[in-house]
């Protein structure tokens, strides 16, 4: 397996990076959680996380959204509650912000400028089934990049 960087390029004096790779989360819910807090600033985004959390706020899903139940509110459509995403987003998010302190960057004050989901390695794996048989159970993982950038500077 080859490298795996940034698909973006940044500024390495006003941005901080982080990458979460191989994450135990759906690749399809995390490319939704992305595109909803892409370009928000980070406490706003954090926020909107922990409410995805909690069951507060559910998110919109526009790409994957076969059979997915409508939730409440005006217009809204499509939309989950991924828990499991939220969590591990807003870990890379918070270990973004922790380089960004490292680097004496204002931590408190920065903006999401780049955020991605991709797809990591997908483990086989069987589940048994009746008279000896057995069907294929792949597990999926996720990478994840986000870049941050200070504001006002």
């Amino acid at each position: 397996m080859g490298k795996l960087g940034y698909s973006t390029k940044a500024d390495p004096e006003s941005t901080a990076k982080a990458m979460g790779r191989e994450l135990d989360i759906s690749p399809k819910a995390s490319v939704e959680v992305c595109r909803e807090i892409k370009g928000m600033m980070v406490e706003d985004a954090a926020h909107l996380l922990e409410d995805i959390i909690s069951l507060k706020k559910p998110v919109r899903y526009f790409r994957f959204n076969k059979q997915v139940g409508h939730r409440k509110g005006k217009k809204f459509g499509a939309g989950r509650y991924p828990k499991k995403t939220a969590k591990a987003i807003l870990d890379v998010i918070r270990h973004a912000q922790h380089n960004a302190e490292y680097k004496g960057l204002d931590s408190d004050n920065m903006r999401i400028v780049h955020i991605s989901a991709s797809r990591g390695m997908t483990t086989e794996g069987y589940m048994p089934r009746a008279h000896g048989r057995s069907s294929p159970f792949n597990h999926e993982s996720a990478n994840i990049e986000v870049v941050l950038e200070v504001v006002g500077e």
